[in-house]
């Protein structure tokens, strides 16, 4: 049976990269099957995006609009958690189930809850049978912490390991989730931002990593100058070999180093953009960046998190006033947005603002 639904029409060669970002917005209607035909991809929805949301479609793929399109329905397949322990846990447990994994390359990453500790390998072995490209799932075993942003984790089924290749728009990133950060859940924002640079331009990336927004940028542009730092002598280690890996050696620099002596030392006035995805001290670093754009000005990506009843717009507050303590001036936020939630009300949000 098919039912007539509103939809995403895409062109087939931007069809993965509309499918990430309308899965990221969760427009997706799940309960329909997906649509090709010999042009286009036909993304059923289960709403109508937003103007804004519209907008950031439009901005990564022009060619895309909404359509109506009829769609068979989705068959069900006994394939979640629940339905898989369902004889083997008891309701209440059932309940505590986690529903967010993170897929870093063939790892997933669970966080387990205290209650479901003793069950933990059954809920492991589950995951690697429902997804088949998961050859190694970890469990949380700890907060982020310290200076590298890092935690530990407990191999709860499949391969002892931590390493292994995240494939992310068309790059490739060597990583090891026990010695450098890294989150799957800012894709959509790594590509964002490599849409937004411009031909020519010089990027800082203070908070650098193994190079997710450093690479994604250099492998979209070939006339620009990348400075990557971080402070993790680990993570440089995978950049290094991730710049080599994406073919982007001489456009991206990796730099090890605590961003504000690397600045200081090296990048003083000299970029149009700098990134700054580190939301728990980002706002410490605010003078840093300030000192790495340009006299003439220049695009901050600043990251940070929002707590209620804290709002985007206090964060924009917070910012500017920082910003003015540098003796310059935030000029104008030309975006701002929730990336995804952390904690429970609480927030990672990002502000793309002009500084003059």
């Amino acid at each position: 049976m098919k039912k007539k639904s509103e939809c995403i029409k895409t062109p087939k060669q931007e069809g993965e990269k509309t499918l990430t970002l309308a899965n990221r917005l969760g427009t997706i209607n799940k309960d329909l099957e997906i649509q090709r035909d010999e042009k286009f991809i036909h993304i059923p929805l289960v709403r109508r995006p937003s103007v804004e949301e519209l907008k950031t479609l439009k901005e990564q793929v022009p060619a895309c609009k909404i359509s109506i399109h009829s769609f068979p329905e989705r068959k069900q397949l006994t394939t979640s958690l629940a339905q898989l322990l369902e004889d083997k846990l008891p309701p209440h447990l059932l309940a505590s189930l986690p529903h967010a994994i993170d897929f870093v390359g063939d790892i997933a990453i669970v966080e387990v809850p205290l209650e479901l500790d003793a069950r933990k390998s059954a809920i492991g072995e589950t995951i690697l049978k429902t997804n088949r490209k998961v050859r190694t799932v970890l469990a949380k075993a700890g907060a982020v912490e310290g200076t590298y942003r890092l935690r530990e984790f407990t191999v709860i089924a499949g391969e002892p390991k931590t390493e292994t290749i995240h494939k992310e728009y068309g790059c490739q990133y060597h990583v090891d989730v026990a010695k450098a950060f890294f989150s799957p859940r800012l894709s959509f924002e790594h590509r964002r931002v490599a849409t937004l640079v411009q031909d020519g331009e010089t990027v800082v990336d203070l908070f650098a990593g193994v190079g997710p927004f450093s690479i994604q940028i250099a492998k979209n542009h070939q006339d620009i100058t990348v400075y990557a730092v971080d402070v993790n002598p680990n993570a440089v280690e995978y950049l290094r070999k991730n710049t080599r890996i994406n073919k982007v050696i001489g456009r991206v620099h990796p730099l090890l180093g605590d961003a504000r002596q690397v600045v200081k030392s090296k990048l003083s006035g000299v970029a149009d953009r700098v990134i700054m995805n580190l939301p728990e001290k980002a706002i410490e670093f605010v003078d840093v960046a300030c000192e790495a754009i340009k006299p003439s000005g220049g695009t901050v990506h600043f990251y940070s998190f929002v707590n209620k009843p804290d709002s985007l717009e206090s964060l924009k507050v917070r910012f500017a006033d920082a910003v003015k303590k540098c003796g310059r001036r935030a000029e104008k936020t030309s975006f701002s947005r929730l990336v995804r939630e952390t904690a429970p009300y609480e927030w990672q949000a990002v502000l793309d603002v002009e500084i003059c």
